[in-house]
């Protein structure tokens, strides 16, 4: 019998109410925002009544460099929250929201995979519960209020060439990449060059997922700055009053939103930064809120080690005070093969030569990992082709460099099929063994905390940037944002920002193209080689195959 799809699988559901799923928590029912029967939000009452009890433990979930191949990083994350709450333990998963851009352009939905899914699927890879929606509108609503000010007599002097906030749409449009706005006469505004970005690069999402509560959101929203004097001074988005009415647009978002996944675990899944062009990680008050109401959570960062775990450990874990205790690094076999030159057509052919060849990548994040102090276990995400030979070759090689790593069969079994994964990371993260600390100190400077990055994390010779970058920075840190962490901006497909170089590449460089100061937010982002922070459309987008079919159903989106 034909395995049945991932959509399938999720419509065979058999979802409690979603009170009942907050039960399992302590949450009372008062204090759920119900979106329909499967999914609420959290009232910010109960949290903040949260803030005396002691935390669990943090389990985060990462990845080698993503390839065609797949990795499976988050079916992962869902697979080993319902493990460790089969095994008799208190788990609770975090994840992000997903984006429509990829949605409808390459990738596809985002929700795990096979048995180990969070449901609803179809809500949470569309509209959800509007909280992208609101994103978009609260950074628009900003834009319009500039514009709207240079119309009405520009009081604040701004220089209309040293507008630095751009509009966003959460979508992949190439053609918004750079554009003129304000044309068509007199009654339309001065006309300038100005561009959109994706809503998950904006500041503004960066900003809920940091933010702890509604009164640090609009202090972080006020903190943005949003263009520059003619002498050169900041414009602040609290200077031109948004502040406030951006908070109102946000308040309902703020809150995490409460799933759950299809063995009735619970689920929070809130906020969706990108990994290769933000911070990559779900929000701050979703982990914090997790964490006080199970014994463990399990998180994922966007993408590769390279980007999600290193932005999760200096951003996030910097920024919130958190202290992860253990770490799970996701690879499958097809991917190492792919790593280790074999080509997508040829997947299907055991070579465990080529896992061997691949597992450089695997090593090289197994040694970033290491290098914040937090222990770390593999997990290999088995599919049914894998030869034992080559699950023999990923198994021997983390061996020899001193960690262990567990075939996991989750996607086809669920959490039984990670029992053994749970039972592997839930005695390392009670072991104590975390002595977790970030990259670079918060005194370092901006510049070498970017060379510092690209040297230990990348592996390059070094950081390139032109004098007009280095100077900004000089600028930034002589107003007082030199302390601020640094968040790259680059290729997830390799640890270059060449794309197409795979595995464990050394002997490169890693040239920054541009800087943009994120003052609410808290970061610098280095934005580095060709990354686009508005992505296209591919050739094929997944939308042509999106629809609705005559039952009413989505087909197509994963």
């Amino acid at each position: 019998m034909a395995q049945k799809s991932d959509i399938e699988i999720a419509r065979a559901a058999d979802k409690l109410p979603i009170r009942e799923i907050g039960a399992r928590l302590g949450i009372p029912e008062a204090d759920l925002l119900p979106y329909g029967h499967d999914k609420a939000k959290i009232s910010q009452r109960f949290i903040d009544g949260l803030k005396d009890r002691p935390s669990g433990r943090l389990i985060l979930v990462t990845a080698i460099n993503p390839t065609p191949a797949g990795e499976g990083k988050t079916t992962t994350t869902v697979g080993l929250g319902d493990a460790i709450n089969r095994i008799g333990r208190k788990a609770a998963i975090c994840i992000r929201e997903a984006s429509l851009g990829p949605n409808f352009g390459m990738k596809g939905g985002a929700a795990g995979g096979g048995y180990a899914q969070i449901v609803p699927m179809e809500e949470m890879n569309l509209h959800f519960t509007g909280d992208f929606h609101a994103i978009t509108s609260a950074h628009n609503l900003l834009a319009a209020m500039i514009d709207n000010h240079i119309y009405w007599g520009n009081e604040l002097d701004i220089d209309t060439r040293r507008i630095t906030w751009r509009r966003v749409i959460d979508m992949n449009d190439r053609a918004l990449r750079q554009i003129t706005a304000s044309l068509g006469g007199v009654t339309n505004g001065f006309p300038r060059e100005a561009g959109f970005d994706i809503t998950v690069a904006s500041e503004v999402m960066a900003i809920l997922c940091l933010a702890t509560d509604l009164r640090d959101l609009q202090r972080r929203l006020g903190d943005m700055i949003v263009a520059y004097r003619r002498d050169r001074s900041p414009v602040f988005a609290r200077d031109l009053k948004a502040d406030g009415a951006m908070t109102v647009l946000l308040r309902d978002a703020m809150q995490p939103n409460l799933v759950q996944t299809l063995e009735n675990n619970p689920a929070f899944v809130h906020g969706g930064p990108f990994a290769n062009i933000a911070h990559g990680c779900n929000s701050v008050i979703a982990t914090t809120t997790a964490l006080k109401l199970a014994d463990f959570v399990v998180t994922e960062a966007g993408f590769g080690a390279d980007l999600g775990a290193e932005k999760f450990f200096d951003i996030k874990c910097r920024k919130a005070g958190l202290h992860p205790d253990a770490a799970v690094l996701v690879a499958t076999i097809r991917a190492l093969k792919m790593n280790g030159g074999t080509a997508k057509e040829d997947l299907g052919t055991p070579d465990a030569e080529a896992v061997s060849r691949g597992c450089a990548n695997l090593g090289r994040h197994l040694a970033n990992l290491k290098g914040f102090g937090v222990p770390v276990i593999v997990a290999i995400n088995h599919f049914a082709g894998d030869s034992e030979a080559e699950i023999a070759a990923v198994t021997d090689y983390v061996h020899q460099h001193g960690s262990e790593a567990v075939l996991c069969r989750h996607w086809a079994e669920g959490g039984k099929g990670a029992e053994a994964l749970a039972e592997r990371v839930v005695k390392l993260a009670e072991s104590g063994a975390s002595s977790f600390a970030p990259l670079y100190e918060d005194e370092m400077g901006l510049f070498d905390k970017i060379d510092t990055i690209a040297r230990r994390i990348y592996h390059a010779d070094q950081a390139i940037a032109d004098a007009k970058i280095r100077d900004q920075l000089h600028a930034w840190e002589a107003q007082g944002y030199g302390h601020l962490p640094v968040c790259m901006a680059k290729t997830q497909y390799s640890f270059t920002t060449d794309p197409t170089r795979r595995g464990a590449p050394t002997g490169h460089d890693v040239p920054v193209r541009e800087v943009r100061l994120s003052a609410g937010a808290g970061f610098v982002v280095a934005v580095c080689g060709e990354i686009m922070t508005m992505p296209g459309l591919p050739s094929r987008p997944a939308a042509e195959k999106i629809r609705l079919c005559d039952a009413g159903h989505v087909e197509g989106l994963f």
